[in-house]
């Protein structure tokens, strides 16, 4: 919970620097030049780039450490008394910089993806353009799995202390098509848990700030518009709902919530589904540990994975 909090209010900071650029630039620009759209895609563009950059420590330092504690407690059953120094510790013993750390999450994630989208390429092969929409949709759901299975893969990697990074890496991808049948299981909790916080904290969010967009009418009639113009000079126009002041609020007021509720969700909830998806994880790697000639499984599915394979023969 200590590595949550940090992240949500670092979270929370960040989405404030976004909001601010964002508010920042379309006032300037509305009274300077009467073109307040462009002020306010100007401030996001610029507040997206400052956090992100200030983000990717963040990620490193807090999201790192917590999944490093829960490895820790799940597989020695007890933490350090400074759970956030000792999550701290294990991220720099085991990624000397931010920047290793993030290749090696670049090559995670990148070998579950190209995995992913072969199945989008299977689905296409086999039934045409519905096969392709079928193979989409999968890959849809794949790809919020390839996220906690990343994780997963993370904390394979902090648990094998005394194992190159890469080989680790190598294990926990093998893992999951070793023991898909375990982690399947979790993936009712994973999907329940996200649907049901997206409805209340999205739900929640999203009549709060329609309430505030109230005191903002003025503004919302500026925007839209400005957004009419642009819909009459390019072709197919825009939707109408944006075009609109009114209806305009509702979708100023249903985005807002989103980013809030992808905050909440991701340093309060994720965590929570992960734990227990973790604990599979691990218990299953630990009762049968990946061998090399298990590793043949994914030389063939990821050029990847082969290629990280190969480099440490």
């Amino acid at each position: 919970m200590g590595f949550s909090i940090r992240r949500f209010f670092y979270d929370l900071l960040a989405f404030v620097v976004l909001a601010g650029a964002c508010a920042l630039g379309f006032f300037i620009a509305e009274k300077s030049f009467d073109l307040g759209l462009v002020g306010l895609l100007i401030g996001l563009v610029v507040g997206i780039v400052v956090i992100a950059v200030f983000l990717r420590y963040v990620s490193y330092t807090y999201k790192a450490g917590q999944i490093a504690m829960m490895t820790e407690g799940i597989t020695t059953g007890s933490l350090p008394d400074d759970v956030i120094g000792g999550g701290k510790a294990a991220v720099k013993s085991r990624f000397a910089t931010v920047a290793i750390y993030f290749a090696a999450t670049g090559i995670i994630k990148g070998i579950f993806n190209q995995i992913g989208r072969g199945i989008t390429a299977i689905g296409s092969s086999v039934g045409g353009d519905t096969g392709e929409t079928v193979g989409s949709v999968i890959s849809a759901v794949v790809q919020t799995i390839v996220a906690y299975l990343c994780d997963c893969c993370l904390g394979w990697v902090f648990f094998r202390k005394g194992v190159n990074a890469g080989k680790a890496t190598c294990e926990g991808a093998v893992l999951f098509f070793k023991h898909g049948k375990t982690f399947a299981k979790n993936m009712g909790r994973v999907f329940g848990m996200g649907i049901a916080s997206f409805l209340v904290i999205g739900g929640a969010f999203t009549g709060i700030f329609y309430v505030i967009g109230g005191f903002f009418t003025e503004q919302f009639a500026r925007l839209s518009q400005e957004l009419v113009q642009i819909s009459n000079e390019i072709e197919g126009g825009l939707p109408a709902v944006l075009q609109d002041p009114a209806t305009l609020r509702i979708v100023a007021a249903a985005l807002i919530a989103v980013i809030l509720w992808s905050i909440l969700h991701s340093v309060f909830v994720r965590p929570f589904v992960l734990n227990g998806v973790l604990r599979n994880y691990l218990e299953s790697g630990i009762k049968d540990m990946p061998t090399e000639e298990s590793f043949a499984l994914l030389d063939s599915k990821s050029a990847k994975f082969k290629k990280l394979h190969d480099g440490l023969a």
